[in-house]
């Protein structure tokens, strides 16, 4: 549905009788639209009004005892645009998780740069794939963000705001990693191309068990499928090596194919979990 678009009776009906027989993106785009138009808003009041009168009653009942207090209220301070359009793509609960992801990429380089040197593992390069997911976690969390039922229970909270989030932890973290691997002489396709792979190997699974199941399952995997092994063995594993970048284009290909062709599911609150 664009916004040139008005939604059809069938949509409005429906969604006044309790969304009884939409899908979830149907739902989702409706909300989304209703935002914007108020030609539909009144469409959809005035079809309430025939379909579900006792819900028109008490609607008209709670307006009447808020509207007296909505005049007396003090206007909220107007944001800056700026202001606005980060909170769009972040919220304040990833400023200090964020901030030690960080620190541990800044820890990492220092150990790679204060150790023996070619013989060992990078451990930027080790940590690289699994930094962002730790971001990603964070950035949709019921634990962490006190907002993220009320986030989560808004029209928009579908697979545009996962992906804003996504893409505000990568821009926070691959300029801390393209340093590091420029200082110790990673080439960017080393840790790049695992880092994109792993986020988007996330949102694909998040799209079946909810994103904060995924990026934990993925990272606790790695830890002990590849991180492990590979301290305990002092050597860089075939998976990092030049050998394997076909692989992480392969998976991240894979990634988005599956992300693009299940959207509709982060539409669903509790997928997103």
């Amino acid at each position: 549905m664009s916004g040139t678009e008005h939604a059809s009776a069938r949509l409005v009906d429906h969604y006044a009788r309790g969304a009884a027989g939409l899908a979830a993106d149907e739902v989702w785009a409706l909300e989304a639209h209703l935002e914007a138009c108020r030609g539909c808003r009144d469409r959809l009041a005035a079809t309430l009004t025939g379909a579900a009168p006792g819900l028109a009653a008490l609607t008209d009942a709670v307006w009447a005892d808020i509207a007296p207090r909505l005049d007396r209220a003090a206007p909220a301070p107007p944001r800056r645009r700026l202001t606005a359009r980060l909170a769009t793509w972040a919220t304040p609960a990833m400023t200090p998780w964020l901030a030690m992801v960080l620190a541990v990429t800044l820890l990492a380089l220092l150990l790679d740069l204060a150790g023996p040197g070619s013989g060992r593992i990078s451990l930027v390069l080790l940590l690289a794939p699994v930094l962002p997911v730790a971001g990603v976690v964070v950035s949709w969390s019921r634990g962490v963000d006190p907002a993220h039922e009320l986030t989560a229970a808004t029209p928009r909270a579908g697979l545009a705001l996962v992906l804003r989030r996504t893409v505000a932890v990568l821009a926070a973290v691959i300029p801390a990693l393209l340093a590091a691997g420029w200082a110790t002489g990673l080439t960017a396709a080393q840790w790049l191309l695992p880092c994109l792979a792993c986020t988007s190997a996330t949102l694909a699974l998040g799209g079946l068990i909810g994103v904060t199941r995924a990026a934990v399952a993925l990272a606790a995997a790695w830890a002990a499928a590849v991180a492990a092994p590979t301290l305990a063995a002092g050597r860089t594993p075939a998976v990092l090596r030049a050998d394997g970048l076909p692989l992480w284009c392969a998976l991240l290909a894979l990634g988005a194919a599956v992300v693009l062709a299940r959207r509709g599911a982060y539409a669903a609150w509790g997928r997103n979990r």
